[in-house]
C-alpha cells in the first residue's frame, strides 16, 4: 500500500438497519486491533513439554480507536446517542486502497476535547459485536 491522504480514512455507520452506511467522521489518528484468545491443549505427551494451541478455537474480537472531527452536528448526535444508549450498529471503517473492515460494533469509550483556538475534536473506542467483515479495495 502506497502512501494515503488521511483525510481519506473513513468512519461511516448504517443509522437505519437497512445497509446504507453514512459518514460520520473523518479520522486524523486511528487504530485497529484484532485479537483471538488462545485455547491450550497442552498435556504431558506434549513435544517436550511445549505449549500446544486449538486452532480457531480462542473468542476473536476487534477494537477501533480514532480522533478526529465530526462531518456535522447530525452526525455528532447520532454518535452521542449511541454512545450514551450503549447501542450496537453496523460500522464500516474505510481505509483507502486498503479495503473496509465492517461489522456491528458498540462505542465504549467518547471523549470530546478542544483548545480555545481550535476546533472541538473527539476520541472514540469500538469494540465489536459479531463478526466482522474485510473487503480488499478494488
Amino acid at each position: 500500500m502506497s502512501a494515503q491522504k488521511g483525510k481519506d480514512l473513513l468512519l461511516k455507520v448504517d443509522t437505519t438497519g437497512e445497509g446504507v452506511y453514512v459518514t460520520v467522521a473523518g479520522l486524523r489518528a486511528r487504530g485497529l486491533s484484532i485479537s483471538a484468545e488462545t485455547v491450550e491443549i497442552t498435556n504431558t505427551e506434549s513435544a517436550g513439554q511445549w505449549r500446544e494451541l486449538l486452532t480457531g478455537a480462542g473468542v476473536k474480537s476487534a477494537r477501533i480507536t480514532g480522533s478526529g472531527v465530526f462531518k456535522d452536528g447530525d452526525s455528532d448526535a447520532t454518535v452521542r446517542d449511541y454512545a450514551f444508549n450503549g447501542t450496537i450498529r453496523d460500522w464500516q471503517v474505510v481505509v483507502p486502497d486498503f479495503g473496509t473492515i465492517e461489522g456491528a460494533f458498540q462505542i465504549t469509550s467518547l471523549e470530546f476535547s478542544g483548545r480555545h483556538d481550535a476546533e472541538v475534536t473527539f476520541d472514540i473506542s469500538l469494540e465489536s459485536a459479531g463478526e466482522l467483515t474485510f473487503t480488499a479495495a478494488a
